[in-house]
């Protein structure tokens, strides 16, 4: 190979491959992005550097890692750099992204991240953390006992979580007088800009009152809608790319064709004409996030640890696996009657179109990889559902499957599937509760406890009683007696609804 992609070789690729159509130099930051993992690098930077090249040239992105350097050290000698390889079945189409400008490390220099988000041409900062960087105790308020939220209390311009950082740059901000910036939570949680404002509020606070005030009264969280598949690059994506390209790309971003971003039109501040590229603005996102996190996510989720116990590696694979094809099928016909039913939603073209995705076999996306983290994304993904219907008379028969096959997966680790294959910020206590052995029906509702599922709910106990019965079949038979009681795979007839 030639060298390293960056600003010197980019004018040597191949002419296949899409380069950005603006000069590096013209651009001018106009957001701060924490959490700068591959799904950003996918998506909200895509849709930004598409925005870039039509000429908005203010909008250039400042990448924030608020724990590993990985990214910034593979992307610097980059200029910023990388490729996305779009894959589907048909073929591979190649774009060179510009639209990180500069990326910084928070735990090597705190202060640097705040001045970029004190930099009065900030008017946006997007987060993409994950859903346990949030820090929510079990009912959903700020977990102020976190070591690391009491650290930021205490220790103000050298924060740890996205809570200090944006406390303090806000702080600053009004202090100087520059007004606010948006901020927009890209991240998987129900109501994800309400949900980060009163987080935020919680924070700002403990910290002081008027502080509290102003980021209540004065500071934009929008919600939005994120979707786009993007499996973890490996080697041999590295270098198949690497290849195409004729120079080295040390972290190219796999993806599919689609991706979807759905936004509430709140940006005080401005923002860049992301409707020119696909991006909806809409006055309330919530219907299109309870749909996707409801039939993507939720799917996403059982397929994964349906996958695991089956022994699938991919969500093709899995997919491809008749059972599992009827499963999510019928998970589909659980979920969509919890769904906003006077919003417009075309369920029936969406699920047609998430079978099509699933069946990518270009992609590779690993259920392990999906699997991380069951214990926060299950909440907004599966039990939100099961319990609607549970309220409404009906039976979440294959929404309860999805928990038990969470907790089978956990309990496999170091049996039937390795050690770490996939990991939860649960972990310990899930290990010390019940350890490589199913729970019992009395365990489960300790599992319900430490994840805090359906706390308080009036239905929280039947839906105990639908997964324990699961976990049943699971220890007696494994997946294929689980879907054996729901008829899946089998002439028995469904249990009655």
């Amino acid at each position: 190979m030639n060298g390293r992609l960056s600003n010197a070789t980019i004018a040597k690729l191949p002419v296949e491959v899409l380069v950005p159509r603006y000069p590096g130099n013209s651009v001018t930051p106009g957001i701060v992005h924490l959490g700068v993992g591959a799904f950003h690098r996918a998506h909200q930077a895509a849709y930004v550097d598409a925005c870039l090249a039509d000429g908005e040239s203010d909008w250039g992105i400042v990448g924030v890692s608020l724990r590993s350097p990985d990214t910034r050290d593979a992307l610097k000698p980059q200029d910023g750099l990388y490729t996305l390889a779009i894959r589907d079945s048909a073929g591979e189409q190649l774009q060179v992204i510009g639209s990180i400008q500069s990326l910084l490390v928070a735990p090597e220099d705190p202060g640097a991240v705040l001045a970029a988000l004190t930099d009065p041409r900030i008017r946006i900062v997007t987060l993409t953390i994950t859903e346990k960087a949030y820090l929510r105790a079990a009912d959903g308020t700020l977990d102020s006992a976190h070591p690391d939220i009491a650290h930021d209390l205490a220790n103000p311009a050298s924060p740890k979580t996205a809570h200090g950082f944006l406390a303090e740059a806000l702080a600053r901000r009004r202090t100087a007088g520059t007004p606010p910036f948006t901020v927009l939570c890209c991240d998987n949680l129900p109501a994800n800009g309400a949900t980060l404002h009163r987080l935020m509020v919680e924070f700002a606070k403990l910290r002081d009152a008027g502080l509290g005030r102003h980021v209540a009264d004065e500071v934009a969280f929008p919600s939005s809608m994120v979707d786009r598949i993007v499996p973890a690059t490996t080697d041999a994506d590295r270098t198949r790319i690497g290849q195409q390209l004729g120079v080295e790309d040390a972290w190219p971003v796999m993806t599919e064709p689609f991706r979807q971003w759905v936004i509430e039109h709140r940006f005080p501040a401005g923002r860049p004409a992301w409707e020119r590229f696909g991006v909806t603005m809409v006055e309330d996102v919530g219907p299109f996030e309870d749909m996707k996190l409801r039939l993507l996510n939720g799917a996403h989720s059982g397929i994964a640890y349906l996958g695991l116990l089956s022994g699938h590696a991919t969500v093709d694979r899995a997919f491809a696996d008749a059972a599992i094809r009827q499963f999510v099928d019928r998970l589909w016909a659980e979920a969509i009657p919890t769904l906003p039913q006077d919003a417009g939603l075309d369920t029936t073209a969406y699920t047609a179109e998430l079978a099509q995705r699933f069946s990518n076999t270009a992609l590779a996306h690993r259920t392990a990889q999906i699997a991380n983290d069951g214990s926060q994304k299950l909440p907004q993904r599966i039990v939100a559902s099961a319990l609607a219907r549970l309220e409404a008379g009906l039976l979440p028969e294959h929404l309860s499957l999805v928990v038990a096959s969470w907790i089978a997966a956990c309990a496999a680790r170091g049996g039937a599937l390795p050690e770490g294959h996939f990991t939860d910020p649960l972990d310990a206590a899930l290990n010390e509760l019940f350890g490589r052995n199913l729970p019992t029906a009395e365990t489960t509702a300790a599992v319900f406890d430490l994840a805090g599922f359906a706390n308080g709910h009036p239905e929280r106990q039947r839906l105990i009683e639908f997964v324990a019965t699961h976990l049943v079949h699971f220890k007696q038979g494994g997946p294929k007696l689980a879907f054996a009681a729901l008829g899946i795979g089998n002439e028995q007839p469904r249990l009655a609804e």
